[in-house]
């Protein structure tokens, strides 16, 4: 599993002209699964995400996560072209990314653990869809996580 974090002060997600997924200051994630990735590579990211301190405290160094953020949340993007592999040609193959059938499982069951076991305001795009994102980032700060499997 992959995750681009992207420390935000906004960020949206619309599908066809529809915003579906909208946050204030926090986290835009983009979501990538690939096929060895197992409910523990979810559990070690969503961790992981929630426990990030990279919010600055009243000295100014990044030292908060998101729970110590008022309001702060977590647009959440399936995005499986975080498992390109460019090094061949200059068409990118993507057959490290999961199929759907095992990755948006795994994707939905990540968001409710960020929401239900941490506690976190999370909106999401949709799954599959083509998604036009928008953020103003903070920072900028982006980090990448990779799972440990």
């Amino acid at each position: 599993m992959r995750v681009v974090v992207q420390r935000v002060n906004s960020a949206s997600v619309s599908i066809e002209g529809e915003v579906v997924g909208k946050i204030g200051k926090g986290f835009l994630l983009l979501v990538g699964i690939t096929h060895s990735d197992t409910e523990a590579d979810v559990r070690y990211i969503a961790k992981k995400v929630a426990q990030m301190r990279v919010f600055s405290d009243t000295e100014g160094k990044m030292n908060l996560s998101l729970s110590d953020i008022s309001d702060a949340s977590v647009l959440s993007i399936s995005q499986f072209t975080l498992y390109a592999d460019c090094r061949h040609g200059n068409r990118p193959s993507f057959i490290e990314a999961a199929r759907p059938d095992k990755a948006e499982p795994l994707y939905e069951y990540f968001n409710r653990l960020l929401s239900d076991q941490y506690g976190l305001q999370v909106q999401t795009g949709r799954f599959g869809a083509d998604m036009q994102v928008s953020l103003v980032n903070d920072g900028p700060v982006t980090i990448v996580i990779d799972s440990i499997s």
